[in-house]
C-alpha cells in the first residue's frame, strides 16, 4: 500500500465528518477516508497500522482510532487476528444510504426555498463554474469535492447545516461508488446539469420541482450501480 501523505487536499468530505477541534487521529482518518473515498486505496485492498503509523510518523493509537471509526463507517473491516482490509463496496447499504440522504435532503430543500438569500445564490454560482471547470479538466477529484461542498451550501442556505452531518455521512457510503464512473467528462457534465436546475427551482421558490430534482438526481444511483456492478463486480461484496 502507498500511504499518500497529500489525500486530504482533495479529500474536503472527510473533514466535514470531523470536529472542528483537530487531532493526530482525525488527521489520521481525514487522509485515509480520502483514499479510500477516491479509490487510491482500492475495495479489498490490505491497510497496515504499523506501516501508516511508520509513514505519518505517529504512534499507533491515533492509527487505531481512525481505523476504528472507518470501521465503524463500513469503510474498513478489521479482523482480529487478520490484516485489516479496505472494506467492499455493499449493494444493501449503498441503497440504505441513499433512502436516509433522500429522506434529509428533501427536507432541506424545501427549507431551503423559503430562505436563501442572494448571497447564497452567489455561493452557488461560484460552485457550479467551478464544477465545470474541473469537469473540463476531467478532474474528478476536484469534482468530488466540490461536489460535497454544493450539498453543504444548499444546508446552509436552508439553516439546516446541522444537517449536512448526516447527508455526509451517508453520501461516503457511495463515493467510491461514484468515482467509478465519474471517470467521465459526459457523468460529471449530467451532475452539473442536475445542480444548476435545482439551484434554478430554489431561485423560482418552487420547492416541488426543486425536490423533484433532487429526487431524480439521486436517483441516478440506480444507473451508476448497475455500471460498477457489471464493469467493477470484483469491489463488490453483495
Amino acid at each position: 500500500m502507498i500511504w499518500n501523505t497529500q489525500s486530504n487536499a482533495v479529500g474536503g468530505s472527510a473533514g466535514i465528518l470531523q470536529s472542528a477541534r483537530r487531532t493526530v487521529a482525525g488527521e489520521v482518518f481525514d487522509k485515509l477516508h480520502a483514499d479510500i473515498v477516491t479509490l487510491r486505496l482500492l475495495p479489498g485492498a490490505k491497510v497496515s497500522e504499523l506501516e501508516i503509523a511508520r509513514q505519518s510518523g505517529v504512534s499507533r493509537q491515533p492509527v487505531r482510532e481512525a481505523f476504528i471509526q472507518l470501521n465503524n463507517m463500513g469503510l474498513l473491516q478489521i479482523r482480529p487476528q487478520k490484516a485489516t482490509l479496505v472494506r467492499k463496496i455493499s449493494n444493501r447499504e449503498i441503497l440504505n444510504a441513499r433512502f436516509i440522504r433522500t429522506a434529509v435532503e428533501v427536507e432541506v430543500i424545501r427549507k431551503a426555498c423559503e430562505s436563501a438569500t442572494v448571497a447564497h445564490f452567489n455561493q452557488f454560482d461560484q460552485n457550479l463554474k467551478a464544477q465545470k471547470k474541473a469537469a473540463r479538466k476531467n478532474d474528478a477529484d476536484t469534482f468530488h469535492a466540490l461536489d460535497y461542498d454544493f450539498h453543504r451550501l444548499i444546508c446552509i442556505s436552508a439553516d439546516a447545516g446541522f444537517a449536512f452531518s448526516t447527508i455526509a455521512e451517508n453520501k461516503s457510503q457511495v463515493d467510491r461508488l461514484c468515482m467509478l464512473c465519474l471517470t467521465k467528462k459526459s457523468s460529471m457534465l449530467e451532475l452539473i446539469d442536475d445542480h444548476s436546475q435545482i439551484i434554478e427551482a430554489l431561485q423560482q421558490r418552487n420547492s416541488n420541482t426543486a425536490i423533484d430534482l433532487a429526487r431524480s438526481h439521486l436517483s441516478r444511483l440506480d444507473s451508476t450501480l448497475k455500471f460498477a456492478r457489471e464493469e467493477h463486480s470484483e469491489y463488490f461484496e453483495d
